[in-house]
């Protein structure tokens, strides 16, 4: 006689325990947690952060320091930790406007204040039961289950593993308070060519976003989806992309012609291994070619404008833009938008009122938006399965 094996659902509350893939049980959350990924303050921060981010990997200081540039032409500053202090803030004012009494504690992955701090924090105040905002919106590794293995890291590192709970909001790539920021960027980025007198045939629009390795790609999302090549990750990107580009085209009909594609950017494996093609400025390089005037870049995989955006879009895009003589734009981020903010409160609702699918905001028809995320999803070919938070473990 066979026997069926329970779910394990580690460190998740009463209602995610048993693994469904969508919460239909309303939960009293005590807190918000927002996880970060951190980035330096300061040039003595620099090296000490890129080690944080390369832990285990056995890279030298000498092949850091060639990434770190990137953030000495900054001051050693990186923005990533001012913008998610305003959005803690806003998120606190977007909460208490709806009377959602809940406190918002804030730690990072890779820089202070760190997640073991933050989640030591709200345990020290009774606060037990969290629902998890990472501030990436695709599900892939380094966007959705390391976050979920470093909550799970974090409860077994500070003994707090059998007091509190984690759960994670859904990957929210198509969900409007996150998409609108992009439809509008395009929608303007195109005005503004046009009334610079380009032909709509000859603007490029570049959805870009950041390159993750091949193989990892792959194993994105749930394995019991066919998602096609590049996973769940290339998938939600192109289906976000078409979405924006088939709303452009509604609200204004004089685009019709414009192209678009999506891109990489920011790859930093070895030559030797394959990771997502092709690459923004290898693109740009080519529009000229391709008859193109005007290209457009959208920062569809980054919530706010941290240092991939600011380095690899506004410098060396814009340069490979200037080299082949075109019209740049890059459209803004999400940011603290008033629409995002309330979008993510809108997440957080979800899952306090347990609320159906059917009755949650989504714009593609794309599977998935686990709540609880399926076994085997997301793997690290690099390091395989580690204990991970808001999961069925595989």
């Amino acid at each position: 006689m066979s026997t069926i094996e329970p779910v394990i659902v580690p460190f998740a509350s009463a209602a995610a325990a048993e693994g469904p893939a969508y919460v239909n049980t309303p939960t009293a959350y005590d807190g918000i947690l927002l996880a970060g990924f951190g980035g330096p303050e300061g040039q003595e921060d620099v090296i000490p952060f890129l080690r944080n981010v390369t832990r285990g990997r056995g890279i030298p200081d000498e092949r850091l320091e060639e990434v770190a540039h990137h953030y000495r032409h900054f001051g050693g500053v990186s923005p990533i930790n001012g913008q998610n202090r305003a959005l803690k803030a806003a998120l606190e004012s977007e909460l208490a406007a709806r009377g959602i009494d809940l406190p918002v504690y804030w730690g990072n992955r890779n820089w202070t204040p760190y997640l073991d701090e933050a989640v030591q924090e709200a345990a020290d105040a009774g606060d037990r039961t969290l629902l998890a905002f990472a501030t990436s919106a695709y599900s892939s590794f380094s966007s959705c289950r390391q976050y979920r293995e470093d909550f799970a890291r974090v409860l077994t590192d500070t003994g707090l593993g059998d007091r509190v709970t984690i759960d994670k909001i859904r990957p929210f790539y198509d969900h409007p308070g996150f998409v609108e920021a992009f439809e509008r960027g395009v929608r303007e980025a195109i005005e503004g060519f046009l009334a610079q007198g380009v032909d709509a045939a000859d603007i490029q629009i570049l959805f870009s976003t950041h390159s993750i390795p091949t193989a990892d790609a792959q194993r994105s999302g749930a394995r019991d989806i066919d998602w096609g090549e590049g996973g769940a990750y290339a998938a939600q990107h192109e289906a976000v992309a078409a979405w924006v580009m088939d709303r452009v085209l509604q609200v204004l009909p004089t685009a019709a012609g414009v192209s678009w594609e999506l891109v990489y950017q920011s790859r930093s494996g070895p030559p030797s291994q394959p990771w997502l093609e092709p690459d923004v400025c290898d693109v740009i390089g080519e529009l000229p070619a391709r008859g193109r005037r005007a290209v457009a870049v959208v920062p569809l995989g980054f919530m706010s404008d941290h240092m991939e955006v600011l380095w690899d879009l506004d410098t060396e895009a814009k340069e490979a833009a200037e080299e082949a003589g075109l019209l740049f734009v890059r459209t803004p981020t999400p940011g603290v938008s008033p629409t995002f903010v309330a979008g993510i409160v809108d997440l957080i609702q979800e899952r306090l009122e347990g609320r159906p699918r059917d009755q949650r905001q989504h714009l593609t028809e794309l599977p998935g938006g686990f709540d609880v995320c399926r076994p085997g999803c997301c793997e690290n070919v690099r390091a395989g399965f580690k204990p991970a938070a808001s999961g069925i473990a595989p």
